[in-house]
């Protein structure tokens, strides 16, 4: 209902007349039809909201005069704290607010807001739209209702004239159609004029019936009720197969008859005269160019420019431009006054150019629409040299000679000419310059598991370069942080800057942004061997459309603009590794979706470069395309250019030394102390080398990191892992007060619950420990199962054997196919050494159950080293470590395996990893009597 009003405010707001700035007070026009009466059966409980909304409007003497008649139900507390006061925004230089009733139905009773001595309108004057660089002149008129009671209904009926002198008489309204799901009591759409007048309507939604009649010289349009609920349809067709839920109504015999109309508003004849400010200029453009292209260009430079842009719908301006002497003297203007101002400009210096209208926010709807001047929203030039168009928009920034053939996005626009013209389509073709230009390198000298040092180059032009010139000039440092870090975030994920610069160059309209610092690996395992997606283009094409249902498979596929962009890429792998290779598409010179994609990638040595250009080549897809287009953009994602690492660099463990060795740690840690120095009031950067330093086992470099985060924000998580690099590097003491924090801060948090409680066995407090957990055990609840099963672990830990297993059983007996406790069985039945067959077994049954099985695995590689089966043993290692080749328990138990199998050296290099890893790993395997 809301969203209702919200339209016919919309189609009220239209037109130019000069008319009071305070709301009238009159009685409903004689032409009304009054809606029916609000009866008993309106004011149930069951009643929709919206009682009544009737719409009418008459046109009539080039003015639409719309009346609107609501009733609204208080159902609520939320909706009478929204409909509580009333807010109607008018354009007084539009025409006039005129309130007719404003009443309260309680039931029997109708309470008059608008008696003799009543509370009157009250008129707001603030620019609502200023900040979207509008002076609309819309000002608000408001109304508190006291009294207003859940129940009540509020009845308010008003009205508002329009009438626009650029028009010449001619009229043109929209109004709303609802439809279902929306609810009524009723609803009802009414249109007026002079059965002599040449009218025409038009609808799109489907289910209108309207009845038509004149009745003493005047035609009635009508339709009554709720429309039936419209077809769905997909949201990436082109526009103009939408079907808007209104009628629309105009004047307007077609679109020549609109451009005759609207072209001597733009008409230039002796608005520069000679000797004036505006004069110098076009003597001034052309003495420094005889080329008339370059003239063009120079033209719009000074209007882009040299003006700024502010939409004026004061005084007319709905339609009609002010003056270029205004414009130029006050240094901004709209669309109609930039283009205006160009054109005179054009003209003065003998460039053949008209003004044409475009749809800028509805797309290219104009297609089926009833010709109306309101189809349109902006208005650019069409200069003509050596019979060569050039489109030319003065509001638009940072265009340059050589963006001089580009083309707008339209594809239809309106030439305004005297004599009239029909809809002109515009051609498509790709931009000359890149709308954007990337250069990015990523150095993963130091290792492929290792973060990675990365810096980037981005360039916009137009707009977009504008306004990083704008940011550049005029943003916080952190202003231009945050857009920094979006655009970097958008183009390679989570990246930690330590630098970041944005700078624009006005001769060449471009805006450029660079930035470094570190990000992830980005490396992942699949079909066995890591690798590295490096391609920015065929990944990014997203051509999933639905045309399943019969009456979709018709649609075209809306695709883009006209853009083309440049992704330059360059990764620098580590040296001395052999075995890298390229995959995927390493070539491309073709057109996918709509989009032609030229690559060129090669590797020399131990750098990959790569050089991918995407230019969009049509708007849309054809529906007989669509099927091909998709299979095509699918085959294309099976073949995304990738780097495949060789055999042997998966491990962090040897990644970490190799890197130690050869000093490629130092670049990474110099980039973490300028993230430090770069926002040393964000938590974020130390816990960010934190763990970097955890990461590559230094654990107790870290600590110092964790520490100041915490002074700057402490919270939970981070007292919880300060306190397990504690347990890490044997801090039993820091350890506790840590935990205790934490526990301070989330009593019932089960992370911190564990935690202590794990401490406090560990450190002989069996009995506070088990009672933690088991006050949570008997609490009940969807974590009772989670409690259980650490309850075990705990009576593992001191030794109770069979109270551990019976522990497990129970928990198992609420979900007896829970893979997670399954392994927990398993393990506790391995570190106990008891039960060795039917651990076997859990461990066995875990393993087909879990989509990650390699826990189990681990899990049993411990039983049956237990059972003395070394080779079976072993076998279930080897698979976990090859996928996981830095779990340190899993090294710690091949190293004591290879130490019985008399494999020294190998198990010495097992035993030094999990212990750089896992510092505390003989200390926990040796309670359970495993010892290297």
């Amino acid at each position: 209902m809301r969203r209702m009003m919200a339209a016919a405010l919309v189609a009220l707001l239209t037109g130019t007349a000069w008319a009071g700035e305070a709301p009238l007070y009159q009685p409903v026009p004689d032409w009304v039809t009054p809606a029916p009466p609000i009866g008993p059966v309106g004011k149930s409980a069951t009643a929709p909201v919206a009682l009544l909304f009737d719409t009418q409007q008459r046109l009539k003497d080039g003015q639409v005069w719309s009346y609107v008649d609501t009733a609204n139900r208080m159902a609520s507390a939320e909706i009478l704290q929204q409909a509580g006061t009333i807010s109607i925004p008018w354009q007084p230089d539009h025409g006039d607010l005129i309130v007719h009733r404003l009443e309260i139905v309680r039931g029997p009773e109708h309470i008059d807001l608008l008696a003799p001595g009543a509370k009157r309108f009250t008129v707001l004057r603030r620019e609502q739209q200023l900040e979207q660089r509008q002076v609309n002149g819309i000002i608000t008129a408001t109304l508190p209702i006291e009294g207003l009671r859940i129940g009540d209904v509020v009845h308010f009926t008003f009205s508002t004239t329009s009438r626009d002198a650029a028009l010449k008489g001619q009229v043109q309204t929209v109004a709303p159609l609802p439809a279902t799901p929306a609810r009524f009591g009723f609803v009802r759409t009414r249109l007026l004029w002079p059965a002599t007048d040449p009218i025409h309507w038009k609808t799109y939604a489907e289910g209108v019936k309207p009845v038509e009649r004149t009745v003493a010289g005047v035609h009635e349009w009508v339709v009554e009720g709720v429309l039936p609920k419209q077809p769905e349809w997909p949201g990436d067709m082109p526009a103009r197969f939408n079907r808007p839920v209104v009628v629309e109504a105009s004047s307007y015999a077609g679109w020549a008859d609109v451009s005759k109309a609207v072209a001597p508003l733009f008409a230039t004849t002796g608005l520069i005269p000679a000797g004036s400010p505006l004069a110098a200029e076009v003597a001034r453009i052309a003495a420094a160019e005889s080329d008339p292209v370059k003239r063009a260009a120079l033209a719009l430079d000074l209007v882009q420019d040299k003006v700024r842009y502010l939409y004026n719908g004061l005084d007319g301006g709905n339609y009609r431009p002010q003056t270029p002497a205004e414009t130029w003297s006050l240094r901004y203007g709209d669309c109609k006054a930039k283009t205006l101002l160009l054109l005179a400009l054009l003209h003065g210096l003998g460039i053949e150019a008209e003004a044409v209208l475009a749809p800028a926010r509805l797309g290219d709807v104009v297609d089926d629409r009833l010709p109306l001047p309101g189809a349109f929203d902006h208005v650019l030039v069409r200069a003509t040299i050596g019979g060569e168009p050039l489109w030319l928009d003065g509001t638009m920034s940072g265009t340059r000679l050589a963006d001089i053939r580009d083309v707008p996005g339209f594809r239809r626009v309106l030439p305004l000419r005297a004599g009239g013209a029909d809809l002109l389509e515009v051609p498509f073709r790709a931009n000359a310059r890149p709308d954007g230009e990337v250069s990015l390198t990523l150095d993963q000298s130091a290792g492929i598991r290792l973060p990675t040092l990365m810096t980037v180059r981005v360039q916009f032009r137009g707009q977009t370069g504008s306004m990083i010139g704008l940011v550049a000039d005029q943003a916080t440092a952190e202003q231009r942080r945050d857009m920094v870090q979006e655009v970097v975030g958008k183009l390679v994920g989570e990246a930690r800057l330590d630098d970041e610069t944005l700078a624009y160059d006005p001769a060449t309209g471009i805006g450029t942004m660079t930035a470094s610092g570190t990000l992830g690996s980005g490396w992942a395992v699949e079909r066995e061997r890591r690798r590295y997606v490096l391609d920015r283009t065929v990944g990014q094409i997203d051509f999933s459309p639905d045309r399943a249902r019969p009456a979709w498979r018709a649609l075209p596929v809306t695709i883009a603009g006209p853009e083309r962009a440049i992704y330059r890429s360059r990764l620098i792998l580590p040296k001395g590794v052999d075995g890298f290779t390229l995959g995927g598409d390493t070539a491309l010179a073709e057109t996918i979706a709509g989009r032609t994609i030229t690559r060129h990638a090669r590797m020399t040595g131990n750098v990959v470069e790569v050089e991918d250009e995407m230019v969009g080549t049509a708007r849309e897809i054809a529906p007989e395309q669509v099927a091909a287009a998709r299979a095509r953009v699918a085959l294309a994602k099976t073949r995304l250019l990738e780097v495949v690492a060789p055999d042997g660099q998966s491990s962090m463990y040897a990644n970490v030394v190799a890197a130690r060795r050869t000093g490629a740690l130092k670049p990474l840690m110099a980039a973490y102390a300028r993230s430090i120095a770069h926002d040393p009031e964000d938590r974020e950067v130390y816990l960010n080398r934190a763990r970097f330093l955890a990461g590559i086992y230094d654990y107790a470099a870290a600590i110092p990191d964790v520490t100041k985060a915490l002074s700057i924000e402490p919270d939970v998580n981070t007292y919880l892992w300060r306190a397990g690099l504690y347990a890490t590097i044997g801090d039993e003491a820091k350890r506790k007060a840590d935990l205790e924090e934490a526990l301070a801060l989330d009593p019932a948090g089960m992370a911190a619950v564990l935690s202590m409680a794990n401490y406090r066995m560990s450190a002989g407090e069996k009995d506070a420990a088990l009672a933690m957990v088991q006050e949570h055990v008997e609490a009940g609840g969807k974590e009772a199962a989670q409690y259980l099963a650490s309850k075990a672990d705990l009576l593992g830990m001191a030794g109770r054997a069979d109270d551990a297993l019976a522990a497990m059983d129970e928990a198992l007996a609420q979900s007896p196919n829970d893979s997670d406790l399954l392994n927990q069985r398993c393990w506790l039945k391995a570190t106990l050494n008891v039960q060795l067959d039917s651990a076997l077994k859990d461990c066995t049954r875990a393993i087909e159950l879990s989509d990650s099985r390699l826990a189990a695995l681990d899990s049993r590689a411990v039983v049956h080293y237990r059972m003395g089966h070394l080779d079976q043993a072993m076998a279930d290692i080897e698979e976990v470590l090859k996928t996981q080749p830095d779990q340190a328990a899993t090294l710690y138990m091949r190293g004591v395996i290879r130490n019985r199998q008399g494999k020294t050296a190998e198990a010495k290099a097992d035993l030094t990893a999990a212990r750089t890893i896992w510092p505390q790993v003989d200390r926990d395997y040796g309670r359970w009597g495993i010892k290297a």
